[in-house]
């Protein structure tokens, strides 16, 4: 495409704003690994959400949900919609306890919950494991997003645009620490969901379109728009909402849904300033995350069934674009090459915003890791604070060459999708457990993460057999659950002071504590067990929180939806129920 002068105006406006706020940035991140990788933990509670939301934004995300909706309709995107429990659980259960933990980053947890030399493997392991290998993976999905709307968009090749987006991410990330980040996705979300919500109402009213009406009542498309599979049809009712609503969201373990918790959220939760404004981030997340972001995604991705409805239609529109990037994920930013010019150097460089946001965070959440779990635990516990900031430099650079490496070997954001569902699967149920029940130990979590791993290994690489994908995912929550579960009955329990000293820091709930406080623990924490915090009719408080907040924003989502759509009868009902859980939930949080 051939980009006019405006649209190169706005795209280097962009780059000029993002390098700017790093290096405001950088004089203050330099200071201490606390304000390079917590911010200080003085951020507010609304750039807290506003960043993990710019975070979850990234330029594979609308690829994705396109990719999702051309195959499977509006109703396939429960696969990531199922997630919405997760979040919530985090909110009002896990939220609160992450922060009175106090540590640095979400992998100090297992010094701090287990004992022994196990728990020692396990923090330097993860480190490497999560910070290196699964973030490189990521990072590398999101890239491959990026080669693929420049190559449809700028025709760059793939090593012109992991060039570009690399040299111009490392600096800001690595100058200005997570405060540069948070400051930067801020600026760069507002971007993006201008650019998106613009582009949805271009794409929308185009002559071949004709409005919302004449959209989902298109042949290509009025198939597509149901938002719950048809339950006739228990082949399709099955693997699109039943499994991810009933076993994937509390089974699975996937960066930015983690179950109970973790990674990049817990990072945030970890730098504000107080229990509540976590929990205030993280409400705020997921529901700008789940309610009011996907539906420009969704309208678009609509859209495309009509302007090219088969991958030959792209592949006839952009001849050269390499054949093996030709898929259905290629149709979005195929759709943003009919934005006229001014909306299009918008787009552009919102969905380079949504890029360099997640690489960003990424970046600075993996090089955490490296520092803090690995580096100053095994390596230097002597490092001096100009140390620990240096390294965690080099190592965005180094996480950055990787990523972009392998980025360059990826082909389809939906295969990578299906890959770390599945080396995550079976994990998620103790990572819920972990912080009530008092018997998980660290031999449960390497058990769970390398039967996980070999499964997921198995079943993606080796297995030749019939079993659908949802099939194989089940099969392995089933198979770590079972061996997870076995090691921690036939293992030697975590250390009783470490026990101790776990619950008089972080008072987590259950019945589980109270008899173990009862049968081992002193005078003053039998006096703990009457706080409200360490009560386990608040935990069931918590636990109806959180399916009410779920209902809220489901229903403020399926509102949102109707109503664009024009159906009055289920935008009523949607809206109904929103309000409705609203007003349990006010009650039960005061």
């Amino acid at each position: 495409m051939a980009l006019s002068n405006l649209d190169w105006g706005i795209v280097i406006l962009f780059f000029a704003l993002t390098m700017f706020i790093g290096l405001w940035t950088s004089r203050r991140a330099g200071k201490s690994v606390r304000d390079y990788f917590l911010s200080g933990r003085d951020m507010p509670w609304w750039l807290l959400g506003v960043s993990m939301v710019a975070t979850t934004f990234s330029a594979d995300t609308p690829n994705l949900v396109t990719d999702i909706i051309r195959k499977d309709g509006i109703a396939g995107n429960w696969v990531w919609w199922a997630f919405l429990l997760t979040g919530m659980a985090t909110v009002f259960i896990y939220a609160k306890l992450w922060r009175r933990s106090g540590i640095t980053t979400d992998l100090e947890f297992y010094e701090l919950r287990y004992s022994g030399k196990a728990s020692t493997f396990l923090r330097g392991f993860r480190a490497i494991y999560l910070g290196v290998f699964f973030n490189v993976m990521i990072m590398a999905t999101v890239l491959l997003a990026g080669i693929k709307i420049s190559a449809i968009m700028l025709g760059m090749s793939a090593i012109q645009t992991v060039l570009l987006v690399s040299v111009i991410t490392v600096i800001y990330s690595s100058l200005g620490g997570l405060r540069g980040v948070i400051l930067t996705d801020f600026f760069q979300f507002i971007l993006s969901m201008i650019g998106m919500v613009a582009a949805a109402v271009y794409i929308v009213n185009l002559p071949e379109i004709d409005g919302i009406s004449n959209l989902i009542n298109h042949p290509n498309v009025a198939s597509k728009t149901n938002f719950f599979p048809d339950f006739n049809d228990w082949n399709v009712a099955v693997p699109l909402f039943l499994i991810p609503i009933a076993v994937q969201w509390w089974s699975a373990w996937y960066p930015g849904a983690e179950p109970g918790g973790g990674g990049y959220v817990a990072q945030r939760m970890l730098s504000s300033k107080n229990e509540k404004d976590a929990i205030k981030a993280t409400m705020f997340f997921n529901a700008a995350h789940y309610a009011l972001r996907p539906w420009p995604w969704i309208l678009i991705a609509l859209a495309s069934l009509i302007l090219f409805p088969e991958l030959s239609d792209i592949q006839s529109k952009f001849p050269l674009v390499q054949s093996d990037l030709i898929a259905h994920d290629l149709a979005f930013p195929a759709m943003m090459t009919v934005l006229p010019k001014g909306l299009l150097g918008l787009v552009i460089a919102a969905l380079i915003a949504a890029l360099m946001s997640t690489i960003s965070t990424h970046l600075n959440w993996g090089s955490s890791y490296v520092v803090n779990d690995f580096y100053v635990r095994f390596m230097d516990k002597e490092a001096t604070q100009k140390t620990q900031i240096t390294v965690g430099r080099l190592s965005t650079i180094i996480l950055m060459i990787l990523s972009a490496v392998m980025a360059l070997f990826l082909t389809n954001a939906m295969e990578a999708f299906n890959i770390l569902l599945q080396i995550g699967a079976g994990t998620g149920l103790l990572f819920l457990l972990r912080w009530f029940w008092w018997r998980i130990n660290a031999y449960s979590e390497i058990a769970a993460m390398i039967i996980s791993f070999v499964l997921a290994i198995y079943f993606e690489l080796i297995y030749q057999g019939s079993l659908e994908s949802y099939e194989r995912m089940l099969l392995s929550v089933l198979i770590t659950t079972l061996v997870w579960l076995s090691v921690t009955l036939m293992t030697r329990p975590t250390d009783q002071n470490t026990l101790l000293d776990f619950y008089r820091k972080i008072l987590p709930a259950g019945g589980s504590w109270k008899t173990y406080i009862r049968e081992n623990g002193a005078s003053e924490d039998l006096l703990l067990l009457d706080q409200p915090d360490a009560n386990a009719s608040r935990l069931s408080q918590e636990i109806l929180m959180m399916f009410l907040g779920a209902v809220m924003i489901y229903g403020a989502l399926f509102f949102v939806g109707y109503f664009l759509f024009g159906q009055w009868v289920p935008a009523s009902v949607s809206f109904a129920a929103m309000l409705g859980s609203l007003f349990g939930l006010i009650k039960l949080w005061k």
